[in-house]
């Protein structure tokens, strides 16, 4: 998996964006003495996804504990390097990457650079063989998204009119098809409690095959692959491929009568499409990347991988919102008591990409 990075060219680089937000440009206190630093991938701050919950967590760290941040937009992957570069440079105390695209630029820049700290959200580190190694100065933030997707595919079953559900992905990536994994694993287990058939369409679990927009940009192709998978009959999707999934949007607002299952925030706070947002599948990036600062300023940093899991809230499935009266209580008790048996040990969600 590590070499995918040199491997996927995302977009062409346009000009380096930094948004410097240290006592200069940002009016934080000239006393703070801790730096927290953030290069997001190529969706940008506004993805209305995980580079957006990032941001945020850098924004309640900023204001609860009085440091000073400097964030660095990423227009493409050969952004990375350069704006990881410039953190460095800069003398930055906990640099963060957001997104398993970044890996092998935080992990060479915490190698290169063992008088600084820095952290990866949405992946862990490996070596040239792709096997996983602690890094000491770098802590990978990672989440165990099947669970919460696994609650999400059991409802979108349950309230598909059709009989099929679609899920697509941006990058075939193990960030990515650990949301694919959960979700057609909540489906069958519908299918199982309830007696029924409702198909899944985009995704194949046992043959790790299925439908990728390619890059995590392109909102067109995002509403062509919604458009296929509703002429297919899919009445409730799940795209996993951050601002692509606003171009799934936009396809199923117009086809009507078709629902989204949003992924890493709450799609019905963060995008304008919440009135056809039946829940979605939620990552606190936030809180990981606060918490990882606050130990970092207390001199507590340590490599531990943070997982994000049902028992520790670190993922969880939003409220139904509008569509929570169209949700049977049945089904509602049914997905509690599947909570409760993940977080009880009692239910175990598999999946190729789990964090470990």
């Amino acid at each position: 998996m590590k070499k995918l990075v040199s491997a996927v060219s995302i977009a062409a680089a346009s000009a380096l964006v930094l948004s410097a937000c240290g006592s200069g440009d940002s009016g934080s206190s000239e006393s703070a003495d801790y730096m927290a630093c953030m290069v997001s991938d190529s969706g940008g701050w506004d993805d209305q996804s995980f580079n957006q919950s990032g941001k945020e967590g850098m924004e309640a760290a900023k204001k609860n504990l009085g440091i000073e941040e400097k964030l660095a937009e990423s227009a493409g992957d050969s952004d990375f390097k350069p704006n990881v570069d410039n953190m460095v440079q800069a003398g930055c105390n906990l640099t963060f990457g957001v997104g398993f695209l970044l890996e092998d630029t935080i992990q060479e820049a915490a190698e290169a650079n063992t008088d600084l700290n820095f952290a990866l959200i949405d992946s862990t580190f490996s070596d040239a063989d792709g096997n996983p190694v602690t890094v000491d100065n770098a802590k990978p933030l990672v989440f165990n998204t099947a669970e919460a997707a696994y609650l999400a595919g059991y409802v979108a079953a349950a309230t598909s009119e059709s009989g099929k559900v679609g899920t697509f992905g941006g990058i075939q990536i193990p960030s990515v098809t650990i949301f694919m994994d959960g979700f057609s694993d909540g489906v069958k287990k519908y299918n199982e409690d309830n007696k029924k058939d409702v198909k899944l369409l985009g995704w194949n679990k046992e043959k790790q095959d299925g439908s990728f927009s390619g890059d995590f940009e392109n909102q067109g192709q995002g509403q062509e692959l919604t458009k296929q998978l509703i002429s297919q009959g899919a009445d409730v999707i799940m795209p996993v491929a951050g601002p692509v999934g606003l171009g799934a949007a936009a396809a199923a607002k117009e086809a009507k009568d078709v629902k989204l299952v949003w992924v890493d925030s709450d799609g019905y706070e963060s995008t304008e499409y919440g009135d056809i947002i039946l829940t979605s599948v939620v990552k606190e990036i936030a809180n990981a990347v606060e918490d990882t600062i606050k130990e970092g300023k207390e001199d507590k940093f340590s490599a531990e991988p943070y997982v994000g899991t049902l028992k520790n809230e670190g993922v969880g499935l939003a409220p139904f919102h509008d569509f929570d009266s169209k949700v049977p209580d049945k089904v509602k008790k049914q997905v509690e008591d599947l909570k409760q048996q993940i977080i009880d040990g009692k239910l175990t969600v598999e999946s190729e990409s789990t964090p470990k």
